[in-house]
């Protein structure tokens, strides 16, 4: 491989670390990297493990504060911002040019590159806050769907008005072990099988939530259902609270679109040619216009079968009792998911920490050295033992300490939405393709990106005020569903 010209600067911005260009060759890609070897569709189940998750649950609710109108107009528009605004930051992958130019691995760099210094700090606050919550979010989420498989037997048995309720803890616990084996696994290109997997049990936990709730539509009881959603005085007690929830159920639905904090990563396992950012665009479309295809059906049969009065977690809060096998089915699913939806969340994480780490002891064996192991497939390495350990740990201590389903939700995607899914995006391009300032297509953007503002304000507001009043019959450590 010979050595091609170097980076220089561009834009008036301080050059990214020296990365010399190599010329790509059948065992390297051109940034000396070995040859990466994704696909459209590893592409694409990346992308639905990230979007697919336990925002799917939630979405009967969320459509029940909404009603018949706004919902489905809401999950539509968030499909489409979220699509747009991600088809943008594709573009973004490599700076100067969609084929031969710079690429940058991570979302920060891509904001370095086309921003400058000064927005990488509030892009990676932004970005890692979100990463670690989602890690906090799916925790919870899995051990309230390991509960259930206990409460769906002990129902059957012992009848739908038994006291069948369990401590969560446990739960949390044994998935922060598991996540400690599968964190070893060092970047996203080496558990694409993970992904897929992960996909999967997704499509299939969605799949039966749509046809329970097809079911329990057609055969009834059904709740009641309106073109508002739920009433004051007999859903919620007052004008403040139907407020407060229906902003609450946009910050779900914000959340259950989230993937826009690790599509460059997920972009970087993609192989060229084709060029990288035309693979993206056709996973980006498959991902988005699949999950709003099952968020429709899921949303909007689950409030046609419940109503009102539907649960916060369609699945684990038993709207359904039987056939219990199949609820159960439906939640061991639910938990496999997220052990690889966790991982695709968490390893840009990883990868920032053991980056600065390499950079600040580079001749420390304990930070860079790699002991192969099953002859040479995979390479051990004590930082990476310890500090992913340390860091499932602690994510699995906050989980245990703010159990709050929907609330967590809400906020997650509030942090997240604005930020990471419209702003940054949209300046990227505006620096890129060097719109014109208070040109018409400058105004929209920016419009867009506003109005992404306020919402996001607004609901991280409500998600505030919905920890808070869960906090206060709260006891640490003794969460029972």
């Amino acid at each position: 491989m010979a050595r091609a010209d170097v980076d220089a600067e561009f834009g008036g911005l301080p050059a990214a670390p020296y990365r010399p260009r190599i010329i790509a060759d059948d065992y390297f890609d051109d940034d000396g990297k070995p040859k990466r070897t994704g696909t459209v569709w590893t592409a694409s189940a990346h992308v639905i493990t990230a979007v697919i998750g336990s925002g799917v649950l939630s979405l009967p609710w969320s459509t029940a504060q909404l009603g018949w109108v706004a919902g489905p107009v809401t999950l539509v528009v968030f499909a489409v911002i979220t699509y747009y605004t991600s088809v943008l930051l594709t573009d973004c992958y490599r700076s100067d040019d969609a084929v031969t130019g710079k690429r940058n691995y991570t979302y920060t760099e891509a904001v370095e590159s086309y921003l400058g210094r000064r927005q990488v700090w509030f892009c990676g606050l932004c970005q890692y806050v979100n990463l670690v919550g989602t890690a906090i979010g799916y925790t919870i989420t899995a051990s309230i769907s390991a509960a259930a498989l206990y409460k769906a037997n002990c129902f059957h048995k012992n009848g739908h008005s038994a006291d069948c309720s369990v401590y969560t803890t446990m739960y949390m616990v044994a998935f922060g072990i598991s996540q400690i084996f599968f964190s070893q696994l060092p970047n996203l290109s080496e558990m694409a099988w993970l992904s897929i997997l992960a996909a999967v049990m997704s499509f299939s936990y969605s799949t039966i939530g749509v046809g329970l709730a097809l079911a329990q539509t057609i055969s009834g009881p059904t709740g009641k259902t309106t073109i508002g959603g739920t009433q004051i005085g007999v859903d919620v007690s007052s004008p403040a609270q139907k407020i407060w929830l229906t902003l609450q159920a946009l910050g779900n639905i914000a959340f259950a679109y989230s993937y826009s904090m690790v599509l460059i990563e997920i972009q970087d396992t993609v192989k060229a040619p084709p060029a990288e950012n035309k693979t993206m665009r056709k996973a980006n479309l498959m991902g988005v216009s699949t999950t709003t295809a099952f968020y429709m059906l899921c949303g909007c049969l689950g409030y046609s079968a419940f109503g009102n009065a539907a649960p916060g977690n369609m699945l684990t809060g038993f709207g359904f009792y039987e056939p219990f096998w199949l609820i159960d089915f439906a939640n061991v699913c639910i938990v496999v998911h997220l052990v690889g939806a966790y991982q695709v969340y968490c390893q840009p994480i990883y990868a920032a920490v053991e980056k600065w780490a390499a950079a600040r002891w580079p001749s420390s064996d304990f930070v860079v050295r790699q002991y192969p192991v099953a002859g040479g497939k995979f390479n051990f390495n004590m930082f990476r033992l310890v500090w992913r350990t340390a860091f499932v740990v602690v994510s699995t201590v906050l989980a245990i300490s703010l159990p709050f389903f929907n609330d967590i939700l809400g906020l997650l995607g509030a942090l997240g939405f604005w930020p990471l899914t419209v702003y940054f995006p949209v300046e990227m391009y505006i620096s890129q393709s060097k719109v014109e300032k208070f040109s018409k297509k400058w105004v929209a953007l920016q419009s867009l990106s506003f109005v992404c503002f306020v919402v996001t304000v607004a609901v991280t507001v409500a998600s505030v005020e919905g920890i808070t009043l869960s906090l206060k019959n709260y006891v640490p450590f003794k969460t029972k569903m």
